[in-house]
């Protein structure tokens, strides 16, 4: 996975097309799944996409989540980005997911992300990140 970035500023690059019209054409390298959308769609088109973008129009709508994990495991590597109502509260949670990336609607205290990234130095079950759970450190 590449470093995880928090956009801050516009960003020039190939815009993100929806599902549907990426699935509908050959040349698109970015794409961006809404709530609804099956992630599992991408899994054959994983290799020529350079950005996934996850939408998280509402903090309490955790499918996104799910959509990280799937493509994570499912061996993207490109830039995950989570892109909508992002809180400081998700952002640890969002890496272990696999979120390499996130543009949040609102303005985050940099500081603040830097401390919830840092909060933690031990986790409790697996994920797509490379971190190994406390309980496979302790009897391991």
């Amino acid at each position: 996975m590449v470093e995880f970035r928090y956009r801050t500023d516009e960003v020039t690059e190939q815009p993100s097309v929806t599902l549907d019209a990426f699935l509908d054409q050959s040349n698109a390298t970015a794409v961006r799944l809404e709530p609804d959308d099956d992630a599992r769609a991408l899994i054959p088109f994983l290799d020529r996409l350079t950005l996934i973008e996850v939408a998280f129009p509402k903090f309490r709508d955790g499918r996104g989540y799910s959509a990280a994990r799937i493509l994570r495991e499912a061996g993207y590597q490109g830039e995950l980005r989570a892109q909508g109502d992002v809180l400081v509260d998700q952002i640890a949670y969002m890496r272990r997911c696999g979120f390499d990336s996130f543009a949040p609607e609102a303005s985050l205290n940099p500081e603040a992300v830097a401390r919830a990234l840092a909060n933690y130095d031990h986790a409790y079950q697996g994920a797509a990140d490379s971190v190994v759970p406390i309980w496979k450190l302790r009897h391991g």
